[in-house]
């Protein structure tokens, strides 16, 4: 059976309940790398047959997570430095241009907002709760996209959701015990100061700043991913 912290909500169809269990699983590395999802021990831990199960494993698999093994299940694929790279530089190329865009075009509410989702993420570092803290670290970066006004934009940056999700756990657990030690709340804390910077920038209306607290941000970013 997976050890999940949720159970399958019953109002969802039998195909996206065994999804958003297994992907659940996935992203808040309940499941690691290389693990194997059987067929069997989905069907079991969701209360379904082993057709949902299928489907759902090829939803996984279309969005780069799983890699099916015929009549074994699922391997689920590691974080790779490739992928790092790519979704860091798009990142910087959406991001940079955002906050510039955000400040210039003074968009009422966001400063608050920004406010509400860097209070959530103190509130989970407090909790050490690592899942939640990559949550409103994501939360925080895509209000700023979405100030742009930009809808390509915002849907472009949306899609990297999960991707974002699951770099943002990995960051912040120990390798050796999938675990948040005392180094990933460390992490937590530099992180939280540079949305700090961020935001200030935002606040002042000041793209200098708000660019070079982004910037400086990716930079811790791609610096801490990369000892994976």
């Amino acid at each position: 059976m997976i050890d999940t912290a949720e159970a399958p909500d019953l109002r969802l169809s039998a195909s996206d309940r065994v999804y958003r269990y297994a992907k659940d699983a996935i992203l808040s590395r309940r499941l690691g790398a290389h693990d194997l999802l059987t067929e069997g021990e989905l069907a079991d831990s969701v209360g379904v047959s082993r057709t949902p199960v299928r489907e759902a494993l090829l939803r996984l698999q279309a969005e780069g997570l799983v890699r099916l093994l015929p009549k074994r299940g699922a391997l689920i694929l590691p974080v790779t430095p490739d992928e790092v790279a790519d979704v860091l530089e798009t990142r910087r190329l959406v991001e940079t241009y955002a906050v510039r865009k955000a400040i210039t075009a003074h968009v009422p509410g966001l400063v608050h907002l920004l406010e509400e989702h860097l209070d959530r993420m103190r509130t989970a570092m407090r909790e050490r709760a690592a899942r939640a803290y990559a949550e409103a670290d994501r939360d925080f970066h895509e209000a700023i996209v979405a100030a742009t006004g930009n809808e390509i934009l915002t849907t472009l940056y949306r899609s990297l959701r999960d991707r974002q999700l699951r770099m943002g756990v990995v960051n912040l657990l120990a390798d050796d015990t999938g675990e948040l030690d005392s180094a990933g709340v460390a992490r937590m804390r530099s992180n939280i100061a540079d949305h700090e910077a961020i935001l200030a920038g935002i606040a002042a209306r000041t793209v200098r700043a708000g660019e070079a607290a982004v910037t400086a941000h990716l930079d811790r970013a791609e610096h801490q991913l990369g000892r994976h």
